[in-house]
């Protein structure tokens, strides 16, 4: 027991010597990254979308890159309800999901957007295209 204790004590005064050994080395400063993203506008669905995606999955050939990832957004689409009838906002915040095509700061989006099932339409996915700036 005492020399199963004894080479445990000694395998953890390695491990932590060791780390101390490694945090000799000179310190690396860390880039300067005030936002890692994209901002993109564009066109759905008879209104227009603004949306700021940050990190998604990327196939990256120098200058080139294709993404997918999931889209926070702010859609402007007008509610065409009849006069005297509730109407929707004009600015909704929604989430969706799509391509994305980078070309150094260039960004192009095709995006879909869900719209809910209504009294007069049912649910379907819409797409879009934006064309935006890569940060």
């Amino acid at each position: 027991m005492k020399k199963r204790l004894a080479t445990t004590l000694c395998a953890l005064f390695m491990c932590f010597s060791a780390k101390i050994v490694w945090a000799q080395s000179a310190p690396v400063k860390p880039a300067l990254t005030v936002w890692d993203g994209m901002a993109v506008a564009g066109y759905v669905d008879n209104g227009a979308y603004v949306n700021f995606g940050g990190p998604c999955i990327k196939l990256i050939s120098k200058p080139w890159a294709f993404g997918f990832g999931i889209l926070p957004t702010m859609r402007i689409k007008a509610d065409n309800a009849a006069p005297g009838a509730p109407k929707n906002s004009a600015i909704m915040p929604t989430a969706g999901f799509g391509f994305s095509f980078f070309y150094k700061h260039l960004v192009v989006q095709v995006p879909f957007y869900y719209n809910n099932k209504t009294a007069t339409s049912d649910g379907k996915w819409n797409p879009g295209i934006g064309v935006g700036f890569k940060f």
